[in-house]
């Protein structure tokens, strides 16, 4: 069997890479909130005894239910933005939106803003934040009614860069306490979420999710090059502004809750489109359930193997990164770089 025809997409191969994924997220469901610095009794927990109670529903679980919300929204995130800018490179804080969410909770961090429009008042300032560098990005990259993956890109880029400037400003310019919100914050943080936040990010997360899987043939068509999608009757321009704006949704709803998580958007599916093509009708559900399970994973070590608890994005770099590097040298020869 060819490589080519090894990455075929058909109903056996989706249904087997479908089964494998949503196994993986059930097991992380099943099996992280086990696992932890204390023990915990199951039977003493659905039998509401304190503290097995409280921890298993009220801390552990609900952790873990986000950790797999944000590594999958992440994930495809990173996937849909390689296909949007054809750079396998690309992920969820490379156009700019996570950084300006990163600002905006900095702002409130610094300002001591507790409420914006009845939410927490960095979730608000990180929302808003992320709202406006999407308006600022989509100003730079389109002239009328035209925007290619080349400007959207180039202005991105220029504006994460200014933005990381201000960041770096206001944190220099903070007291002693802001300074250290402001360190944990950037450093990306799953803690316990209460309900209504673990409702509210599903519902923005799964259903932007679903559609752009449903998309995927679309998504198909501008990974090989914005000609050939006008040529198939799409408006490259409008896909480009779709992509962009559901994109940056994901990772500025995720940004606001837990504070930038790097490699996840990178590393999984990467990682998948070496293994599994390139093909969206699979790689993005894929991307979604292995990426939550990898955020989940990392979390659960995060907070259970060493002495004190790590901030999760230092371990998806630790193990992302090396992960990453092992892979490409293990595919190097059928690798175009």
């Amino acid at each position: 069997m060819t490589p080519a025809e090894a990455h075929v997409v058909t109903p056996r191969r989706l249904a087997v890479v479908m089964i494998a994924g949503l196994a993986a997220v059930l097991l992380c469901v099943l099996i992280c909130p086990l696992i932890g610095p204390s023990t915990l009794s199951l039977r003493r927990a659905f039998a509401g005894q304190w503290p097995d109670y409280q921890m298993f529903f009220g801390v552990r679980l609900p952790r873990v239910l986000l950790s797999l919300l944000c590594g999958g929204a992440l994930s495809i995130a990173g996937c849909l933005f390689q296909s949007l800018l054809r750079d396998n490179l690309a992920t969820p804080y490379t156009l700019g939106v996570s950084s300006g969410a990163s600002l905006g909770a900095v702002i409130a961090i610094c300002f001591g803003f507790h409420t914006v429009a009845g939410l927490p008042g960095i979730w608000g300032a990180a929302m808003l934040g992320a709202a406006i560098t999407l308006l600022i990005v989509l100003a730079v990259a389109s002239e009328g009614s035209r925007m290619s993956s080349f400007t959207l890109l180039l202005g991105g880029v220029m504006i994460n860069g200014v933005v990381t400037s201000l960041i770096m400003l206001l944190h220099n310019l903070a007291s002693v306490r802001e300074s250290f919100a402001i360190v944990h914050w950037l450093m990306g943080n799953i803690d316990p979420p209460e309900p209504s936040t673990l409702v509210a990010l599903a519902v923005a997360v799964l259903p932007t999710s679903v559609g752009l899987c449903l998309m995927a043939r679309r998504w198909n068509l501008m990974a090989v090059g914005e000609e050939w999608a006008a040529s198939r009757g799409v408006s490259p321009a409008r896909l480009l502004l779709i992509g962009y704006i559901a994109g940056s949704f994901l990772a500025a709803a995720v940004t606001a809750v837990t504070g930038p998580i790097g490699f996840v958007g990178l590393v999984v599916p990467h990682a998948l489109r070496l293994k599994l093509g390139s093909d969206h009708r699979l790689l993005m559900p894929a991307s979604f359930l292995f990426g939550a399970a990898f955020l989940a994973i990392c979390d659960t070590v995060a907070r259970s193997v060493f002495s004190v608890e790590l901030p999760v994005s230092v371990l998806t770099a630790l193990v992302g990164g090396p992960s990453f590097i092992v892979l490409l040298r293990s595919r190097r020869r059928s690798l175009w770089l």
